[in-house]
């Protein structure tokens, strides 16, 4: 019987102690807005690994509601700035798979463009200044379908207008790109492969000042090849459409008529602050 007895409040102070620590455990847990406001100073100070931590908190803590869908698109851009390109992207597509009638949907598409635009730069875009045309296009690429997402699906939002302006410098880039590649072939006197790919740029990108570039690459490719009246016909072409002297590079290369580098221009604010997306 004291055996039975001593079994018996054994058993009751551990499930004492138990529930105990559950309500503890409850109890240290901070409210959503506090969780919600230290991630907010941690994005203000650009402290964005501070920012995640709490973001992924809110979320598992209080998975539902406007917080939630906060946390999700803001833990979007923190690793975006981050340069978290794949955590980035898996969150934002959640965000649009799981909320596709949220009034701020639109920023998701764009950031989603911002991240495949900026992941083509590379991790020293910004110091080589290296061009998107030196090389693989197909991050470019992919980054112009994602802009265009967002302009097709939501041609009125504000992040539009700049989605529209990126798409044109990765369209540039892109006729730029095959340009390289053409002068290549010229290189190696492989005259057909060079004059198919100047006849893409002239196909898939006309109103790109490649144009010009890609005349020229027609007019020596049929040079090489011994078709004069074609290479004729091209110098017509490009002497009709020709460019005053001081807006020429060289011999092959034309000189933008932009005020700065792609480059330099994409050094400004890059969207929005997460912090404006919900005003």
């Amino acid at each position: 019987m004291r055996h039975s007895l001593a079994l018996i409040l054994a058993l009751t102070l551990t499930a004492c102690g138990i529930f105990s620590k559950d309500t503890a455990s409850e109890e240290d847990i901070p409210s959503v807005e506090q969780l919600y406001a230290d991630a907010r100073e941690a994005m203000d100070n650009n402290n964005y690994t501070q920012a995640l931590v709490a973001f992924d908190r809110l979320q598992a803590s209080y998975p539902y509601g406007r917080y939630a869908q906060q946390a999700l698109l803001e833990s979007a851009y923190a690793n975006y700035k981050q340069k978290e390109s794949e955590a980035a992207l898996s969150a934002i597509d959640r965000f649009i798979k799981q909320y596709p009638n949220n009034p701020h949907v639109d920023y998701a598409y764009y950031l989603r463009g911002l991240v495949s635009f900026n992941d083509d730069l590379g991790l020293f875009g910004d110091i080589t200044e290296q061009d998107l045309s030196e090389r693989d296009p197909n991050a470019g690429r992919n980054a112009f379908d994602a802009l265009k997402e967002l302009v097709t699906k939501f041609p009125d939002s504000k992040y539009a207008p700049d989605a529209r302006l990126r798409m044109q410098y990765l369209i540039n880039e892109l006729a730029r790109y095959e340009i390289h590649v053409a002068q290549y072939y010229l290189r190696r006197g492989a005259y057909v492969a060079a004059a198919a790919r100047a006849k893409d740029v002239l196909t898939n990108y006309p109103e790109t000042p490649e144009t010009r570039d890609a005349l020229r690459v027609l007019i020596r490719a049929y040079d090489g090849l011994g078709m004069t009246d074609m290479r004729d016909d091209a110098k017509r072409v490009l002497e009709a459409n020709a460019l005053p002297a001081d807006a020429m590079r060289g011999n092959m290369i034309l000189e933008s008529t932009q005020e700065s580098s792609w480059w330099e221009f994409w050094k400004r604010d890059d969207g929005l602050p997460w912090w404006q997306v919900w005003k």
